[in-house]
């Protein structure tokens, strides 16, 4: 089932991230007087283009190299990367000098095989700033295949949950409607809601999210509602190195609210016996994509 679905959909969600992608590679390049001309002001404001700064160059240069290369701050490269924005605390001055630096290295370092108009008198064409745009992008894009392919893969599986419940008659509580996940009313549903956590030591709280939240038609007042997990997978070796997130939030959870918890997961794709059994193990059960049916064995 997996692999059907990869063939017929996964190029589809890859090249349409890769379209989108390609359009802010190529805003990009028209802020930069396309890599001919890159401002620290232009990166201060937009600090969210350093990605793409960083697929352009030959090699690619990944975001350790560049900070070693440049020799600016590790927290300057690390936060435009992840929060795409300057260290909040960084003088301008300071954050203009440093990002002087990382310029120098991209203008330096500058694939000439994809900008082929660096180093020639005539501006580029419209062909090819798209052609090495959507070079970039493609570098862009398959640095997070993974993601971007279980990220729909996510998706469709939510859809086929929401169908058959609905077909059994429930409602979706679409997210941010208010409604907490231990107040919802018998015969809802809702995805990627909000459960809080108590951290080690009880003190600290903080949020986990959950993909499926179903509180029974059959529920009684103040009963818990039925979690789940969608998970994907296209070979047994990612499975492998993912097993304890789950694992990891089912003791959290049960730490929190004790044994009432139910956290299953909706599977597709290649998980083994030994990944089957490390969940077992720690109290969690699943329902595989295929057998959707078996559902209704946890009373929904």
């Amino acid at each position: 089932m997996y692999n059907d679905w990869f063939m017929k959909f996964a190029p589809k969600a890859f090249r349409e991230t890769r379209i989108q992608t390609t359009k802010d590679v190529e805003a990009t390049l028209h802020s930069t007087g396309n890599l001919t001309n890159i401002q620290p002001a232009t990166m201060r404001k937009h600090p969210e283009i350093l990605s793409t700064l960083r697929m352009s160059t030959c090699p690619p240069l990944a975001v350790d190299r560049l900070i070693g290369l440049a020799g600016v701050p590790t927290n300057l490269v690390k936060s435009m990367e992840l929060d795409k924005r300057l260290p909040p605390r960084m003088p301008m001055n300071l954050a203009d000098a440093e990002l002087a630096k990382i310029a120098a290295i991209i203008e330096k370092m500058a694939d000439p095989d994809i900008f082929v108009w660096l180093g020639r008198n005539e501006p580029p064409t419209e062909a090819e700033i798209h052609r090495a745009a959507t070079i970039i992008a493609d570098r862009l894009c398959g640095a997070v295949a993974n993601p971007i392919i279980r990220n729909a893969q996510e998706k469709r599986q939510l859809a086929a949950i929401k169908a058959w419940l609905e077909a059994r008659g429930y409602k979706h509580l679409p997210a941010g409607n208010g409604t907490q996940f231990d107040a919802m009313p018998p015969g809802t549903f809702s995805f990627r809601m909000n459960v809080p956590v108590k951290l080690e030591g009880g003190v600290q709280s903080v949020n986990i999210p959950v993909d499926a939240v179903i509180q029974s038609k059959n529920a009684k007042a103040g009963a818990f509602p039925i979690f789940f997990e969608a998970k994907s997978a296209g070979d047994f070796t990612n499975t492998n190195k993912r097993r304890k997130e789950e694992a990891a939030k089912m003791a959290q959870l049960r730490s929190t609210y004790g044994a009432k918890v139910q956290f299953n997961l909706f599977l597709c794709g290649y998980f083994d016996s030994g990944y089957l059994g490390y969940e077992a193990a720690e109290g969690i059960d699943w329902v595989w994509e295929h057998r959707i049916d078996d559902l209704a064995l946890f009373g929904i």
